[in-house]
Protein backbone atom coordinates (compact mmCIF):
# COMPACT_ATOMS: atom_id res chain seq x y z
CA UNK A 1 0.00 0.00 0.00
CA UNK A 2 2.88 2.40 0.74
CA UNK A 3 4.36 1.81 -2.72
CA UNK A 4 0.98 2.42 -4.42
CA UNK A 5 0.54 5.62 -2.41
CA UNK A 6 3.97 6.95 -3.38
CA UNK A 7 3.33 6.04 -7.02
CA UNK A 8 0.05 7.97 -6.93
CA UNK A 9 1.69 10.99 -5.28
CA UNK A 10 4.40 11.04 -7.96
CA UNK A 11 1.87 11.05 -10.77
CA UNK A 12 -0.32 13.64 -9.05
CA UNK A 13 2.61 15.97 -8.35
CA UNK A 14 3.87 15.87 -11.91
CA UNK A 15 0.48 16.57 -13.48
CA UNK A 16 -0.92 19.16 -11.09
CA UNK A 17 2.09 21.23 -10.04
CA UNK A 18 3.79 21.33 -13.42
CA UNK A 19 0.84 20.99 -15.76
CA UNK A 20 1.91 21.19 -19.41
CA UNK A 21 5.24 22.89 -18.69
CA UNK A 22 7.25 19.85 -19.76
CA UNK A 23 7.03 16.78 -21.99
CA UNK A 24 5.30 13.63 -20.75
CA UNK A 25 4.45 10.22 -22.18
CA UNK A 26 2.05 7.54 -21.05
CA UNK A 27 2.61 4.16 -22.69
CA UNK A 28 1.21 0.64 -22.45
CA UNK A 29 2.47 -2.86 -23.15
CA UNK A 30 0.76 -6.23 -23.45
CA UNK A 31 2.67 -9.50 -23.72
CA UNK A 32 1.58 -13.10 -24.18
CA UNK A 33 4.02 -15.99 -23.73
CA UNK A 34 3.60 -19.76 -23.90
CA UNK A 35 5.94 -22.75 -23.73
CA UNK A 36 5.33 -26.38 -24.63
CA UNK A 37 7.66 -29.34 -24.49
CA UNK A 38 8.66 -32.61 -22.88
CA UNK A 39 10.94 -33.59 -20.03
CA UNK A 40 10.77 -33.09 -16.29
CA UNK A 41 11.64 -29.41 -16.57
CA UNK A 42 11.45 -26.71 -19.23
CA UNK A 43 14.70 -26.02 -21.07
CA UNK A 44 16.89 -23.86 -18.83
CA UNK A 45 16.97 -20.79 -21.09
CA UNK A 46 13.17 -20.73 -21.24
CA UNK A 47 13.28 -20.13 -17.48
CA UNK A 48 16.48 -18.22 -16.72
CA UNK A 49 17.09 -14.44 -16.78
CA UNK A 50 13.45 -13.45 -17.31
CA UNK A 51 12.98 -11.52 -14.03
CA UNK A 52 11.10 -14.46 -12.51
CA UNK A 53 8.32 -14.35 -15.13
CA UNK A 54 8.93 -17.95 -16.12
CA UNK A 55 8.36 -21.51 -15.01
CA UNK A 56 10.40 -24.68 -14.63
CA UNK A 57 7.38 -26.66 -15.82
CA UNK A 58 7.67 -27.92 -19.43
CA UNK A 59 4.24 -26.45 -20.31
CA UNK A 60 3.27 -23.00 -19.09
CA UNK A 61 1.98 -19.62 -20.16
CA UNK A 62 1.41 -16.04 -19.05
CA UNK A 63 -0.36 -12.83 -19.99
CA UNK A 64 1.24 -9.59 -18.92
CA UNK A 65 -0.06 -6.02 -19.17
CA UNK A 66 1.34 -2.78 -17.90
CA UNK A 67 1.50 1.00 -18.18
CA UNK A 68 4.44 3.38 -17.78
CA UNK A 69 4.56 7.13 -17.24
CA UNK A 70 7.54 9.39 -17.99
CA UNK A 71 7.62 13.14 -17.43
CA UNK A 72 10.51 15.58 -17.83
CA UNK A 73 10.25 18.61 -15.56
CA UNK A 74 12.05 21.92 -15.15
CA UNK A 75 15.49 22.21 -13.62
CA UNK A 76 16.58 18.70 -14.75
CA UNK A 77 13.93 16.87 -12.73
CA UNK A 78 12.21 13.77 -14.08
CA UNK A 79 9.52 11.38 -12.84
CA UNK A 80 8.97 7.83 -14.08
CA UNK A 81 6.38 5.36 -12.82
CA UNK A 82 5.00 2.03 -13.88
CA UNK A 83 2.57 -0.74 -13.03
CA UNK A 84 2.81 -4.23 -14.53
CA UNK A 85 0.48 -7.14 -13.74
CA UNK A 86 0.90 -10.77 -14.85
CA UNK A 87 -1.47 -13.73 -14.86
CA UNK A 88 -0.03 -17.17 -15.52
CA UNK A 89 -0.54 -20.92 -15.76
CA UNK A 90 1.89 -23.41 -14.17
CA UNK A 91 3.95 -20.61 -12.57
CA UNK A 92 4.73 -20.10 -8.89
CA UNK A 93 1.72 -17.75 -8.62
CA UNK A 94 -1.38 -17.46 -10.76
CA UNK A 95 -1.49 -13.65 -10.50
CA UNK A 96 1.22 -11.32 -9.28
CA UNK A 97 2.54 -7.77 -9.63
CA UNK A 98 5.63 -7.92 -11.82
CA UNK A 99 6.46 -4.22 -11.46
CA UNK A 100 5.16 -1.27 -9.46
CA UNK A 101 7.55 1.63 -9.04
CA UNK A 102 8.09 5.38 -8.96
CA UNK A 103 11.43 6.97 -9.83
CA UNK A 104 12.29 10.57 -8.95
CA UNK A 105 15.43 11.84 -10.71
CA UNK A 106 17.46 15.02 -10.60
CA UNK A 107 20.28 15.18 -13.10
CA UNK A 108 22.16 11.85 -12.62
CA UNK A 109 20.74 11.05 -9.16
CA UNK A 110 17.65 8.81 -8.82
CA UNK A 111 15.45 7.76 -5.92
CA UNK A 112 13.61 4.59 -6.96
CA UNK A 113 10.77 3.15 -4.88
CA UNK A 114 9.09 -0.17 -5.53
CA UNK A 115 9.57 -3.34 -7.55
CA UNK A 116 11.28 -2.70 -10.89
CA UNK A 117 13.07 -4.72 -13.56
CA UNK A 118 16.49 -3.08 -13.43
CA UNK A 119 19.25 -3.22 -16.02
CA UNK A 120 22.68 -1.67 -16.08
CA UNK A 121 24.07 -3.64 -13.13
CA UNK A 122 27.39 -2.54 -11.58
CA UNK A 123 29.33 -4.78 -13.97
CA UNK A 124 27.40 -4.32 -17.20
CA UNK A 125 27.04 -7.38 -19.40
CA UNK A 126 25.15 -8.08 -22.60
CA UNK A 127 21.70 -8.79 -21.14
CA UNK A 128 20.56 -10.83 -24.14
CA UNK A 129 23.68 -13.01 -24.50
CA UNK A 130 25.33 -13.30 -21.06
CA UNK A 131 24.61 -16.18 -18.69
CA UNK A 132 23.99 -13.60 -15.97
CA UNK A 133 25.44 -11.94 -12.90
CA UNK A 134 27.02 -13.83 -10.01
CA UNK A 135 25.45 -11.85 -7.15
CA UNK A 136 22.20 -10.35 -8.44
CA UNK A 137 20.80 -10.04 -11.92
CA UNK A 138 17.75 -10.74 -14.06
CA UNK A 139 17.02 -14.31 -12.94
CA UNK A 140 14.53 -13.65 -10.12
CA UNK A 141 11.51 -11.45 -9.55
CA UNK A 142 12.66 -7.93 -8.59
CA UNK A 143 12.84 -7.30 -4.84
CA UNK A 144 10.66 -4.37 -3.59
CA UNK A 145 13.03 -1.71 -2.31
CA UNK A 146 13.91 1.92 -1.76
CA UNK A 147 17.00 2.67 -3.81
CA UNK A 148 19.22 5.69 -4.26
CA UNK A 149 21.53 5.44 -7.25
CA UNK A 150 23.68 7.00 -9.90
CA UNK A 151 22.86 4.58 -12.73
CA UNK A 152 25.37 5.78 -15.32
CA UNK A 153 28.97 6.82 -14.91
CA UNK A 154 29.31 10.41 -13.68
CA UNK A 155 32.53 12.24 -14.45
CA UNK A 156 34.42 13.43 -11.37
CA UNK A 157 35.08 17.19 -11.59
CA UNK A 158 38.66 18.15 -12.26
CA UNK A 159 39.60 14.88 -13.98
CA UNK A 160 38.72 16.10 -17.51
CA UNK A 161 36.59 13.01 -18.15
CA UNK A 162 39.32 10.52 -17.25
CA UNK A 163 37.73 9.30 -13.99
CA UNK A 164 34.04 8.59 -13.38
CA UNK A 165 31.96 6.67 -10.86
CA UNK A 166 28.50 5.18 -10.30
CA UNK A 167 26.83 3.33 -7.45
CA UNK A 168 23.73 2.62 -5.41
CA UNK A 169 22.40 1.94 -1.91
CA UNK A 170 19.13 0.05 -1.39
CA UNK A 171 17.01 -1.46 1.38
CA UNK A 172 13.96 -3.63 0.81
CA UNK A 173 12.06 -6.76 1.77
CA UNK A 174 11.69 -10.26 0.32
CA UNK A 175 7.90 -10.32 -0.09
CA UNK A 176 7.58 -14.10 -0.36
CA UNK A 177 6.19 -15.24 3.01
CA UNK A 178 3.25 -17.20 1.59
CA UNK A 179 5.34 -18.77 -1.17
CA UNK A 180 8.01 -20.12 1.18
CA UNK A 181 5.45 -21.54 3.60
CA UNK A 182 3.55 -23.27 0.79
CA UNK A 183 6.65 -24.55 -1.01
CA UNK A 184 8.55 -26.29 1.79
CA UNK A 185 7.82 -29.90 2.70
CA UNK A 186 7.26 -31.13 6.28
CA UNK A 187 10.52 -31.19 8.18
CA UNK A 188 12.01 -28.34 6.12
CA UNK A 189 12.77 -24.82 7.33
CA UNK A 190 11.59 -21.50 5.91
CA UNK A 191 11.80 -17.81 6.79
CA UNK A 192 9.41 -14.86 6.86
CA UNK A 193 9.81 -11.08 6.76
CA UNK A 194 13.44 -11.21 5.61
CA UNK A 195 14.99 -7.83 4.80
CA UNK A 196 17.25 -6.94 1.87
CA UNK A 197 20.23 -4.63 1.47
CA UNK A 198 22.38 -3.92 -1.58
CA UNK A 199 25.15 -1.46 -2.40
CA UNK A 200 27.76 -0.94 -5.07
CA UNK A 201 30.52 1.45 -6.07
CA UNK A 202 32.20 1.32 -9.49
CA UNK A 203 34.90 3.49 -11.06
CA UNK A 204 35.83 3.99 -14.70
CA UNK A 205 39.33 5.08 -15.61
CA UNK A 206 39.81 6.35 -19.15
CA UNK A 207 38.39 8.69 -21.76
CA UNK A 208 37.59 6.85 -24.99
CA UNK A 209 37.27 10.17 -26.87
CA UNK A 210 41.01 10.68 -26.37
CA UNK A 211 42.35 7.14 -25.87
CA UNK A 212 40.57 3.89 -26.90
CA UNK A 213 41.08 2.01 -23.61
CA UNK A 214 38.92 2.04 -20.46
CA UNK A 215 39.31 0.21 -17.16
CA UNK A 216 36.39 -0.39 -14.77
CA UNK A 217 36.66 -1.68 -11.21
CA UNK A 218 34.53 -1.78 -8.07
CA UNK A 219 32.48 -3.83 -5.64
CA UNK A 220 28.89 -5.07 -5.18
CA UNK A 221 27.60 -6.36 -1.83
CA UNK A 222 24.18 -7.78 -0.91
CA UNK A 223 22.74 -8.97 2.41
CA UNK A 224 19.77 -10.89 3.77
CA UNK A 225 19.01 -9.89 7.37
CA UNK A 226 16.20 -9.72 9.93
CA UNK A 227 13.22 -12.04 9.61
CA UNK A 228 11.96 -15.11 11.47
CA UNK A 229 12.77 -18.79 10.97
CA UNK A 230 10.21 -21.61 11.13
CA UNK A 231 10.04 -25.36 10.66
CA UNK A 232 7.06 -26.99 8.97
CA UNK A 233 5.65 -29.94 10.93
CA UNK A 234 4.08 -33.11 9.60
CA UNK A 235 0.57 -31.92 10.50
CA UNK A 236 1.01 -28.77 8.37
CA UNK A 237 1.54 -26.40 11.29
CA UNK A 238 4.65 -24.30 11.78
CA UNK A 239 7.14 -24.43 14.63
CA UNK A 240 8.78 -21.10 15.50
CA UNK A 241 12.58 -21.37 15.69
CA UNK A 242 14.04 -17.87 16.16
CA UNK A 243 13.83 -14.16 15.36
CA UNK A 244 16.71 -12.19 13.87
CA UNK A 245 17.15 -8.50 14.80
CA UNK A 246 15.46 -5.94 12.55
CA UNK A 247 16.23 -2.76 14.51
CA UNK A 248 18.34 0.20 13.39
CA UNK A 249 21.51 -1.56 14.50
CA UNK A 250 20.65 -4.48 12.19
CA UNK A 251 20.30 -2.05 9.27
CA UNK A 252 23.70 -0.58 10.11
CA UNK A 253 25.32 -4.01 10.33
CA UNK A 254 23.86 -4.88 6.94
CA UNK A 255 25.45 -1.73 5.51
CA UNK A 256 28.78 -2.21 7.31
CA UNK A 257 29.19 -6.00 7.86
CA UNK A 258 30.24 -6.99 11.36
CA UNK A 259 29.71 -9.74 13.90
CA UNK A 260 26.41 -10.13 15.71
CA UNK A 261 25.68 -9.73 19.41
CA UNK A 262 24.27 -12.06 22.04
CA UNK A 263 20.77 -11.82 20.49
CA UNK A 264 21.77 -13.92 17.45
CA UNK A 265 22.98 -17.54 17.05
CA UNK A 266 26.65 -18.37 17.70
CA UNK A 267 27.39 -18.66 13.99
CA UNK A 268 26.40 -15.01 13.54
CA UNK A 269 28.54 -13.96 16.52
CA UNK A 270 31.77 -15.32 15.05
CA UNK A 271 30.96 -14.38 11.43
CA UNK A 272 29.05 -11.39 10.07
CA UNK A 273 25.40 -10.93 11.03
CA UNK A 274 23.06 -11.97 8.23
CA UNK A 275 23.80 -13.60 4.89
CA UNK A 276 26.35 -11.34 3.19
CA UNK A 277 27.72 -11.97 -0.30
CA UNK A 278 29.25 -9.90 -3.05
CA UNK A 279 31.69 -9.60 -5.92
CA UNK A 280 34.74 -7.64 -6.97
CA UNK A 281 34.19 -6.48 -10.54
CA UNK A 282 36.72 -5.62 -13.22
CA UNK A 283 36.37 -4.81 -16.92
CA UNK A 284 38.64 -3.66 -19.72
CA UNK A 285 37.15 -2.03 -22.84
CA UNK A 286 39.10 -1.48 -26.06
CA UNK A 287 37.67 0.41 -29.05
CA UNK A 288 38.94 0.03 -32.61
CA UNK A 289 36.77 1.93 -35.07
CA UNK A 290 33.30 0.35 -34.88
CA UNK A 291 34.67 -2.65 -33.00
CA UNK A 292 34.56 -3.01 -29.22
CA UNK A 293 36.39 -5.66 -27.22
CA UNK A 294 35.34 -6.08 -23.58
CA UNK A 295 36.97 -8.47 -21.09
CA UNK A 296 35.56 -8.76 -17.56
CA UNK A 297 36.02 -10.60 -14.29
CA UNK A 298 33.46 -11.00 -11.53
CA UNK A 299 35.12 -12.47 -8.44
CA UNK A 300 32.45 -13.86 -6.10
CA UNK A 301 32.76 -14.06 -2.30
CA UNK A 302 30.61 -14.93 0.74
CA UNK A 303 30.99 -13.27 4.14
CA UNK A 304 34.66 -12.27 4.42
CA UNK A 305 36.10 -15.49 2.99
CA UNK A 306 37.86 -14.63 -0.25
CA UNK A 307 36.65 -11.03 -0.05
CA UNK A 308 40.34 -10.26 0.24
CA UNK A 309 43.43 -12.30 -0.64
CA UNK A 310 43.00 -14.53 2.45
CA UNK A 311 44.51 -17.72 1.02
CA UNK A 312 46.53 -16.11 -1.73
CA UNK A 313 44.15 -17.15 -4.47
CA UNK A 314 40.99 -16.16 -6.25
CA UNK A 315 39.78 -19.33 -7.96
CA UNK A 316 36.03 -18.70 -8.11
CA UNK A 317 34.05 -16.28 -10.24
CA UNK A 318 33.19 -15.58 -13.83
CA UNK A 319 35.43 -14.37 -16.65
CA UNK A 320 33.99 -13.11 -19.91
CA UNK A 321 34.83 -11.74 -23.31
CA UNK A 322 32.39 -9.72 -25.42
CA UNK A 323 33.06 -8.64 -28.99
CA UNK A 324 30.81 -6.04 -30.61
CA UNK A 325 31.25 -6.11 -34.38
CA UNK A 326 30.68 -3.36 -36.94
CA UNK A 327 27.20 -3.26 -38.40
CA UNK A 328 26.69 -6.27 -40.64
CA UNK A 329 23.90 -8.56 -41.76
CA UNK A 330 24.48 -11.57 -39.56
CA UNK A 331 26.55 -11.26 -36.36
CA UNK A 332 26.54 -8.15 -34.16
CA UNK A 333 27.79 -9.50 -30.80
CA UNK A 334 29.58 -12.56 -29.44
CA UNK A 335 29.92 -13.40 -25.74
CA UNK A 336 31.95 -16.16 -24.10
CA UNK A 337 31.95 -16.75 -20.35
CA UNK A 338 33.71 -19.21 -18.07
CA UNK A 339 32.21 -19.85 -14.62
CA UNK A 340 33.80 -21.61 -11.64
CA UNK A 341 32.36 -22.02 -8.14
CA UNK A 342 34.06 -25.30 -7.28
CA UNK A 343 36.79 -24.12 -4.88
CA UNK A 344 34.82 -22.14 -2.24
CA UNK A 345 38.08 -21.60 -0.26
CA UNK A 346 38.39 -25.36 0.29
CA UNK A 347 36.28 -28.02 2.02
CA UNK A 348 36.96 -27.32 5.73
CA UNK A 349 35.23 -24.73 7.92
CA UNK A 350 36.12 -24.03 11.53
CA UNK A 351 35.17 -20.69 13.05
CA UNK A 352 34.64 -21.57 16.71
CA UNK A 353 30.92 -22.26 16.34
CA UNK A 354 31.14 -26.00 15.61
CA UNK A 355 32.22 -27.26 19.03
CA UNK A 356 35.51 -28.71 17.82
CA UNK A 357 38.26 -28.90 20.42
CA UNK A 358 41.08 -30.30 18.29
CA UNK A 359 42.24 -26.93 16.98
CA UNK A 360 42.26 -23.29 18.01
CA UNK A 361 42.87 -22.06 14.46
CA UNK A 362 40.18 -20.33 12.46
CA UNK A 363 39.64 -21.79 8.98
CA UNK A 364 37.32 -19.75 6.75
CA UNK A 365 36.49 -22.25 4.05
CA UNK A 366 33.56 -24.32 2.74
CA UNK A 367 31.79 -21.09 1.85
CA UNK A 368 28.72 -23.00 0.56
CA UNK A 369 27.79 -20.46 -2.10
CA UNK A 370 24.17 -19.22 -2.26
CA UNK A 371 23.27 -21.31 0.84
CA UNK A 372 22.90 -20.13 4.43
CA UNK A 373 22.13 -22.08 7.58
CA UNK A 374 19.46 -19.57 8.71
CA UNK A 375 18.05 -18.04 5.51
CA UNK A 376 18.10 -21.16 3.33
CA UNK A 377 19.29 -19.84 0.01
CA UNK A 378 20.08 -16.64 -1.91
CA UNK A 379 16.84 -16.84 -3.85
CA UNK A 380 13.49 -15.15 -4.36
CA UNK A 381 10.32 -17.11 -5.09
CA UNK A 382 12.41 -20.19 -5.87
CA UNK A 383 14.67 -18.59 -8.47
CA UNK A 384 18.32 -17.92 -7.67
CA UNK A 385 19.18 -14.25 -7.34
CA UNK A 386 22.53 -14.82 -9.03
CA UNK A 387 23.74 -16.88 -11.98
CA UNK A 388 21.11 -19.35 -13.26
CA UNK A 389 23.70 -22.05 -14.01
CA UNK A 390 23.48 -22.70 -10.26
CA UNK A 391 19.91 -24.01 -10.23
CA UNK A 392 17.54 -22.58 -7.61
CA UNK A 393 15.14 -24.21 -5.13
CA UNK A 394 12.31 -24.54 -7.69
CA UNK A 395 14.19 -27.58 -9.01
CA UNK A 396 14.19 -29.29 -5.58
CA UNK A 397 11.89 -32.28 -5.35
CA UNK A 398 12.28 -32.47 -1.56
CA UNK A 399 10.72 -29.04 -1.00
CA UNK A 400 13.83 -27.48 0.53
CA UNK A 401 14.93 -23.88 0.05
CA UNK A 402 18.54 -24.52 -0.84
CA UNK A 403 20.95 -24.94 -3.74
CA UNK A 404 21.66 -28.65 -4.17
CA UNK A 405 24.69 -28.11 -6.39
CA UNK A 406 26.75 -24.96 -5.94
CA UNK A 407 30.11 -26.45 -6.96
CA UNK A 408 29.98 -25.86 -10.70
CA UNK A 409 32.24 -25.32 -13.68
CA UNK A 410 30.60 -24.04 -16.86
CA UNK A 411 31.25 -22.55 -20.27
CA UNK A 412 28.71 -20.33 -21.97
CA UNK A 413 28.50 -18.92 -25.50
CA UNK A 414 26.08 -16.27 -26.78
CA UNK A 415 25.75 -15.05 -30.36
CA UNK A 416 23.35 -12.36 -31.56
CA UNK A 417 22.65 -10.60 -34.81
CA UNK A 418 20.31 -8.38 -36.82
CA UNK A 419 20.00 -9.76 -40.37
CA UNK A 420 17.56 -6.95 -41.22
CA UNK A 421 15.77 -3.99 -39.67
CA UNK A 422 12.83 -6.30 -38.85
CA UNK A 423 14.61 -9.48 -37.75
CA UNK A 424 17.04 -10.32 -34.98
CA UNK A 425 18.17 -13.55 -33.39
CA UNK A 426 20.20 -14.94 -30.52
CA UNK A 427 21.78 -18.28 -29.71
CA UNK A 428 22.74 -19.36 -26.18
CA UNK A 429 24.78 -22.52 -25.55
CA UNK A 430 25.90 -23.61 -22.09
CA UNK A 431 27.68 -26.67 -20.75
CA UNK A 432 27.95 -27.15 -16.98
CA UNK A 433 29.48 -29.79 -14.73
CA UNK A 434 28.10 -30.26 -11.21
CA UNK A 435 29.59 -31.75 -8.04
CA UNK A 436 26.85 -30.89 -5.49
CA UNK A 437 28.04 -29.22 -2.28
CA UNK A 438 30.92 -30.02 0.08
CA UNK A 439 28.42 -31.14 2.73
CA UNK A 440 26.27 -33.19 0.32
CA UNK A 441 28.29 -34.16 -2.76
CA UNK A 442 26.58 -35.77 -5.74
CA UNK A 443 27.06 -39.49 -6.27
CA UNK A 444 29.11 -38.66 -9.37
CA UNK A 445 29.97 -35.71 -11.54
CA UNK A 446 26.82 -34.61 -13.38
CA UNK A 447 26.77 -32.79 -16.73
CA UNK A 448 24.14 -30.57 -18.32
CA UNK A 449 23.94 -29.03 -21.77
CA UNK A 450 21.43 -26.19 -22.29
CA UNK A 451 20.71 -24.21 -25.45
CA UNK A 452 18.33 -21.62 -26.88
CA UNK A 453 17.71 -20.65 -30.51
CA UNK A 454 15.44 -17.60 -30.78
CA UNK A 455 14.30 -15.31 -33.61
CA UNK A 456 12.29 -12.09 -33.19
CA UNK A 457 10.25 -10.34 -35.87
CA UNK A 458 9.39 -6.64 -35.42
CA UNK A 459 7.44 -5.60 -38.54
CA UNK A 460 7.65 -2.01 -39.72
CA UNK A 461 4.26 -2.15 -41.42
CA UNK A 462 2.39 -2.56 -38.10
CA UNK A 463 3.59 -0.30 -35.32
CA UNK A 464 4.40 -1.62 -31.85
CA UNK A 465 4.07 -5.36 -32.57
CA UNK A 466 6.74 -8.04 -32.20
CA UNK A 467 6.77 -11.82 -32.12
CA UNK A 468 9.47 -14.26 -30.99
CA UNK A 469 9.76 -17.99 -31.56
CA UNK A 470 12.34 -20.08 -29.74
CA UNK A 471 13.59 -23.64 -29.59
CA UNK A 472 15.13 -24.93 -26.36
CA UNK A 473 17.15 -28.13 -26.09
CA UNK A 474 18.60 -29.52 -22.85
CA UNK A 475 20.56 -32.74 -22.53
CA UNK A 476 22.27 -34.17 -19.47
CA UNK A 477 22.07 -36.27 -16.33
CA UNK A 478 21.42 -33.46 -13.82
CA UNK A 479 18.21 -31.71 -14.94
CA UNK A 480 17.64 -34.36 -17.59
CA UNK A 481 16.65 -34.18 -21.25
CA UNK A 482 14.03 -31.74 -22.53
CA UNK A 483 12.99 -30.14 -25.80
CA UNK A 484 10.48 -27.34 -26.08
CA UNK A 485 9.16 -24.41 -28.05
CA UNK A 486 8.30 -20.90 -26.90
CA UNK A 487 6.12 -18.26 -28.52
CA UNK A 488 6.04 -14.65 -27.31
CA UNK A 489 3.84 -11.91 -28.80
CA UNK A 490 4.14 -8.31 -27.59
CA UNK A 491 2.32 -5.05 -28.32
CA UNK A 492 3.45 -1.65 -27.12
CA UNK A 493 1.96 1.75 -27.79
CA UNK A 494 1.51 5.33 -26.66
CA UNK A 495 -1.64 6.39 -24.81
CA UNK A 496 -0.61 10.06 -24.84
Amino acid sequence: MKIRFLLFIGLLTSTTLYGQQADSTFTYSVELGATAGNGTYAPLWFTANRYGLSSVEPNSGYLRAGVAYDKSLKYDWRIQAGFDLAGSVNHTKNVHIQQIYADFSWKMLTLSIGRKERQGFPLEKNAALSSGMMVEGMNALPVPQVRGEIKNYLNIPGTKGWLAFKGHIAYGSFAENDWQEDFVAPGQYFVKNVLYHSKSLMFRLGNKEKFPLEFEFGILMDTQFGGSRYRKLSDGSNEFVLDMPNNLKAYWKAFFPQTGGSDVPLGEQVNVEGNMLGSWNFALNYYVGDWRFRAYLEHYFEDQSQMFWEYGRWKDGQIGLEITLPKNRWVSSIVWEGLCTKDQSGPILYDGSHGWESTTDQISASDNYYNHYLYGGWQYMGMGMGNPLLYGPLYNKDGSISFKSNRVRANHLGIGGNPSDEWNYRILISFARHWGTYGNPLDKQRKQFSSLYEATYTPKWIDGWSASVALGIDRGNYLGNSTGGMLTIKKTGVIF
